[in-house]
């Protein structure tokens, strides 16, 4: 069940990431306006928060495995609201971050 719960933080931490940071983009680099940018502002802090509520103590621990997770999130994101296609060595990097995280997350440890 942790692991359940620490996935879909990681989940709702990816999108509060990366969606603030395409809203910011949407606001700044494609003129959206200002609105877009301070929802991406909002997202981005609210993003801050959600790694607190991961059930290992450790900082460096849940931000090194989140990594994964965004690395294989942004390529999702990319694809969805932007059309871009990720090709065999994206997807292949995004599957080796994503093995990288279970192991740095998720792997038995003997006391700690």
């Amino acid at each position: 069940m942790l692991i359940l719960r620490s996935a879909a933080l990681f989940v709702v931490a990816a999108l509060l990431e990366i969606g603030g940071a395409w809203l910011v983009w949407q606001g700044v680099r494609e003129h959206r306006g200002r609105l877009w940018a301070a929802g991406g502002v909002l997202a981005l802090g609210a993003y801050g928060f959600v790694a607190t509520f991961q059930p290992d103590a450790h900082f460096g621990r849940v931000l090194a495995a989140y990594g994964g997770v965004f690395v294989a999130g942004s390529l999702l994101w990319g694809a969805v609201a932007d059309g871009y296609r990720p090709d065999r060595w994206d997807v292949t990097g995004a599957l080796v971050c994503l093995a990288g995280m279970a192991v740095i997350m998720w792997a038995p440890r003997n006391g700690g």
